[in-house]
């Protein structure tokens, strides 16, 4: 039923910038939390960064300071503001969200590609 559309990937420089955006088949403020995973070839897909309801975030270590994780509910978007891009953050960006109530749900877009390289 709940589809989440990833776009904004592509390729950029090191140093560079790029905006994801992540679309919503449902209200954005329905979900207890949403948030932004990336999966490298050969490793385990992880956390990049999360926004719950209440509006607190979570930011992996790498990422700190030059990822931005926000939501627009009147859009049903949640976006990733990546600058000062580095070869490392390349991966495919999955948006995910997570519901509780009535029971645990966990939703998955189908990934963007994001590279960076000179």
């Amino acid at each position: 039923q709940v589809q989440l559309a990833e776009s904004g990937g592509g390729l950029v420089q090191p140093g560079g910038s790029l905006r994801l955006s992540c679309a919503a088949s449902r209200s954005i403020g329905s979900f207890t939390a949403v948030g932004w995973y990336r999966q490298a070839p050969g490793d385990q897909r992880e956390l990049v960064a999360t926004i719950v309801s209440g509006g607190g975030t979570t930011y992996a270590d790498s990422v700190k300071g030059r990822f931005t994780i926000s939501r627009d509910t009147a859009k049903n978007t949640v976006n990733l503001q990546m600058n000062s891009l580095k070869p490392d953050d390349t991966a495919v960006y999955f948006c995910n969200a997570i519901t509780v109530w009535p029971g645990r749900r966990e939703y998955w877009g189908q990934g963007t590609q994001v590279t960076v390289s000179s």
